[in-house]
């Protein structure tokens, strides 16, 4: 069996205790990080990033023109959409018999927004 030994690690184990100390005070707690993580599992999901650009691009829309949209079920989009605003990812309204869902709020446009720059950042090779 093959040892790997380019593991990156310190040339010299010397931690700086000031720096390490101010990082850990300003550091995202434990809860803080579980919500920040499920965040981004739900973010781990191509239909879901699908019908979060769909309501970003259209305001809002209800089930079937979401499903038609990304091209999927409408049971499919219904259990995103659960997920979704379970996390107050989306909001939605009744209109007669129908459920139209929205963005949350701009905090979520802002998170899809700056998301899809990262990935085309990294897609153009400027890093």
């Amino acid at each position: 069996m093959k040892v790997n030994t380019d593991v990156e690690r310190c040339a010299e184990r010397r931690v700086d205790a000031s720096r390490v100390a101010a990082v850990a005070e300003s550091l995202v707690d434990v809860d803080e990080a579980a919500a920040l993580a499920e965040m981004f599992r739900l973010l781990g999901d191509p239909t879901r990033v699908r019908i979060l650009y769909a309501l970003l691009e259209a305001g809002e829309l209800c089930v079937c023109d979401i499903a038609a949209v990304v091209d999927t079920s409408e049971t499919k989009v219904s259990q995103a959409m659960r997920l979704l605003r379970s996390a107050a990812v989306v909001r939605n309204r009744r209109d007669g018999r129908n459920i139209i869902y929205r963005l949350d709020d701009a905090h979520v446009r802002l998170l899809l927004d700056l998301s899809r720059e990262h990935v085309a950042h990294g897609e153009d090779g400027e890093r």
